[in-house]
């Protein structure tokens, strides 16, 4: 089961000394509060909350540095003009690295814009194999109908049985 990301809650026996109820989440999934409760004939009860997020709440944006706009110069301008010999006089080495961590940091924020990066809204198992698999079988679905060529045929049977 971890290999599909799945996780199983019912970690108890219900009927005899055997595990009859599953309740498998994926892991960004929370489970509170499972109990297998009272007996219903031969059978105990399994009772849980499952917490899910609104569908209708937007995930917020994620920034990223967008290098394509920086302004290489003006930073290298910025971080020629300390005179890092009187800033890390009579300091150890670690003291030196955040103070120049600290510079570039500062840097960074002055001379490289940040743009926003789109939430995904797929599962953990949607690997960027599977995606380039789903976009190769569409496009030689659409060479199909647009040829109807027995190579293109023959290309999209073996697209689709990927």
């Amino acid at each position: 089961m971890n290999t599909n990301s799945l996780q199983q809650h019912v970690n108890e026996p219900t009927k005899g000394h055997n595990i009859l109820d599953l309740v498998m989440t994926t892991t960004d999934l929370s489970i509170n509060g499972l109990v297998v409760t009272d007996k219903i004939g031969d059978h105990q009860m399994t009772d849980f909350s499952l917490e899910v997020q609104d569908p209708n709440t937007r995930t917020q944006h994620k920034q990223a540095l967008d290098y394509k706009r920086a302004n290489f110069e003006l930073m290298k301008e910025e971080l020629g003009s300390y005179n890092y010999e009187v800033l890390m006089n009579n300091k150890n080495a670690e003291e030196c690295y955040m103070i120049l961590k600290d510079k570039i940091a500062t840097a960074t924020d002055h001379h490289i814009p940040t743009k926003g990066i789109r939430p995904t809204n797929n599962p953990n198992w949607f690997s960027q194999e599977i995606k380039r698999l789903i976009n190769a079988r569409k496009h030689s679905y659409r060479r199909l109908k647009r040829y109807q060529t027995e190579p293109h045929r023959q290309e999209h049977i073996h697209t689709s049985e990927l």
